[in-house]
């Protein structure tokens, strides 16, 4: 079996290690059973540092589509064109695409349009909201897909109340749990820690990518004074990247426990949410992360592609609502935080159940 896998953006390699990782021990047991990763991305893109393969203990991708623009129908036009002419050299039986991007789309329709089998991690997670383009993505890659690997049961749901054919549905868990179990014993102090004087859990962790946020500098900065007022002089790490950064630089907030750092490596980035005592994020991925850590994150943002975070974890969504969010600060100074339970099979063995699975349905 020939496996494709698409990344389409730095997040989705750290969903995409574990495979690798369940694909090479498969091979080890004599399956046969190959991959070729490909990134639609440049190879220069500066957010891809080779650190980061080292750090997943992963080979960096085998192609490059070189794709890139800020207009979602162009970029989704050239990476299918792109795609299809890898496919046309690199011949595969499935392609696996992750996650809600519009690469995970368009290389979702390529690949189905060429008769070959797609299978999409990450199915089944809906805001319900057609405005969002993600949203289109999800419903056009899961309704494309032969196999559907679901984090939880609220994405089954979802996929079961659309009229998805149950046989092409798999609970496997969520498979950014395989690579934080396996690079927590990794997991590296960065070299500033102890300059700033950083103790363990006492300090905020804080990072930031959404538009909404950083092109509305009068609600980042309300939002931002909320936050460094309820901290009490706690040091807030904000390792950010360059738009982001300079988005909050621009609303002129100046703290002295408020540190604006450069985007950190991996490990170092697990060793910062391990030891942090709450995480102030508007990232999904890291929400999901906590929630295994069991580490207080608020979220600023009304939706989660993962409600277990919320239902069973120790996520809570504020939006961008200062009340709400001035809120959950004050519960969590006071300690009074959720306590996890931890969902349904996310357990570090996600990427093997999916390996499992493609072996199986492809004999």
């Amino acid at each position: 079996m020939k496996i494709t896998i698409i990344a389409g953006a730095r997040p989705n390699f750290m969903k995409i290690a574990p495979i690798t990782w369940a694909i090479k021990q498969a091979k080890e047991q004599g399956k046969e059973i190959t991959y070729r990763l490909i990134y639609t991305g440049r190879k220069e893109d500066i957010s891809i540092e080779p650190s980061l393969f080292t750090d997943l203990n992963m080979n960096i991708p085998n192609g490059y589509l070189n794709v890139e623009s800020n207009n979602n129908i162009e970029l989704a036009a050239n990476i299918m064109i792109a795609f299809d002419k890898e496919l046309a050299t690199h011949p595969t039986d499935v392609v696996l695409v992750v996650d809600d991007l519009t690469a995970t789309m368009s290389c979702a329709i390529v690949a189905k349009k060429r008769g070959l089998k797609v299978a999409h991690l990450i199915a089944g997670t809906r805001s319900f909201d057609l405005n969002m383009p993600k949203e289109v993505s999800r419903m056009i890659t899961d309704g494309l897909s032969d196999y559907l690997f679901t984090a939880g049961e609220t994405a089954n749901r979802n996929l079961s109340h659309t009229g998805t054919e149950q046989d092409n549905v798999f609970h496997v868990g969520n498979i950014l749990i395989d690579t934080l179990r396996r690079t927590l014993s990794q997991m590296t102090k960065p070299a500033w820690f102890s300059t700033l004087d950083l103790k363990k859990n006492n300090y905020l962790l804080f990072t930031l990518n959404r538009r909404v946020l950083t092109s509305n500098l009068v609600l980042l900065r309300q939002l931002m004074e909320i936050l460094i007022n309820k901290s009490q002089g706690m040091p807030i790490i904000a390792p950010l990247h360059t738009y982001a950064a300079e988005a909050l630089r621009s609303t002129e907030i100046v703290a002295p426990n408020l540190h604006i750092l450069p985007t950190q490596n991996y490990l170092n980035f697990v060793y910062l949410m391990n030891n942090a005592h709450g995480i102030i994020t508007d990232s999904g991925n890291i929400a999901e992360e906590t929630t295994f850590l069991d580490i207080p994150c608020i979220t600023l943002n009304n939706f989660s592609e993962h409600p277990e975070t919320c239902q069973m974890g120790t996520n809570e969504l504020v939006g961008e609502d200062s009340e709400r969010f001035s809120q959950a600060l004050d519960k969590l100074k006071t300690g009074n935080w959720k306590k996890r339970t931890l969902p349904e099979r996310w357990d570090g063995r996600t990427a093997d159940r999916i390996i499992q699975t493609l072996l199986n349905k492809g004999n």
